[in-house]
């Protein structure tokens, strides 16, 4: 790869893209489960509840797609949901 290609796929960030050998991939096994054990730690050592981090995300590995934000509740699928546990789709 050139100089400059080198430097648009850092920019972009997508290892997913890319090959990986079998050591970096087991490297970023390990990765993710020293966060994950952070994580745990971290949450049974907590008091409130409301001060918990957020769960990690595991790194991103060849021919994975990155993770999609959940989506948001509207008012309408919000209002379904709540006639739906209150009986009124009987």
């Amino acid at each position: 790869m050139s100089d400059e290609e080198l430097a648009e796929q850092a920019e972009k960030g997508e290892p997913e893209k890319g090959r990986w050998s079998q050591v970096e991939q087991l490297l970023a096994v390990v990765a993710d489960r020293v966060a994950r054990l952070e994580y745990v730690l971290i949450s049974v050592n907590t008091e409130h509840k409301s001060k918990l981090p957020p769960v990690p995300e595991p790194i991103r590995r060849p021919g994975a797609k990155p993770v999609k934000a959940p989506q948001k509740m509207t008012d309408a699928q919000a209002n379904t949901l709540f006639q739906l546990i209150n009986g009124g789709a009987a």
